[in-house]
């Protein structure tokens, strides 16, 4: 394959599916640094609205339903949030 061929070609060919709203929960906690208090997270990532199974949820609605109030590591911070989101297929608009 030449180098021209890979100019008109795209590497990953995007879909013309319905869009999904929300943003991915990695790209919250990408956005801080660790370990973070609940009270923290809730005042700089509060209002973003994260893709859940049962459709899209802010980050402070989601983190009044968890107990945890300090999170150690992004790990635990995910975990908790799954634990109350849930994990599986995102609907889409």
């Amino acid at each position: 394959m030449s180098d021209e061929d890979d100019e008109e070609t795209p590497a990953v060919e995007l879909g013309e599916g319905e869009s999904v709203e929300g943003a991915p929960l990695a790209r919250v906690t990408s956005r801080l640094t660790w370990p973070q208090q609940k009270s923290e997270v809730t005042r700089k990532e509060g209002e973003s609205v994260i893709r859940t199974p049962e459709g899209p949820r802010s980050i402070e609605e989601l983190l009044s339903e968890v107990e945890t109030t300090y999170f150690a590591s992004r790990r635990e911070f995910t975990e908790a949030v799954e634990s109350v989101a849930g994990t599986g297929p995102v609907p889409t608009e």
